[in-house]
């Protein structure tokens, strides 16, 4: 198994709006902000299988992080918008510290 297949079966657990509050819990570590270009670069970047174009693979498709965003910011775990930058709330900074210890735990079981 290559490094790649362990990774991928890492994120492989995850629902689309947890792998997408981590990915803004990783990209604001430094600044506490995270840009929708970076979010969207990351997001692929772990799962090209969900937010990849059907017609092209290669390329990400903005779109399917759309309505995640949305539902996160529903949900009052994330603020901004695509034309600004994204933060966590104290809830969703709660929720992805939780998600990042499933993923040290299925590190060690791999």
């Amino acid at each position: 198994m290559t490094k790649k297949n362990t990774k991928q079966e890492i994120y492989n657990g995850l629902k689309t709006n947890e792998l997408i509050l981590f990915c803004i819990d990783f990209l604001a570590k430094d600044t506490g902000k995270c840009s929708f270009q970076a979010l969207l670069k990351e997001s692929f970047a772990l799962r090209p299988d969900i937010f990849r174009f059907s017609n092209i693979p290669k390329w990400p498709d903005s779109r399917k992080i759309d309505r995640p965003l949305r539902t996160l910011r529903k949900r009052k775990l994330i603020t901004g918008n695509p034309q600004t930058f994204f933060s966590l709330t104290k809830a969703g900074k709660v929720m992805a510290k939780e998600i990042a210890k499933t993923f040290r735990q299925r590190k060690l079981e791999l």
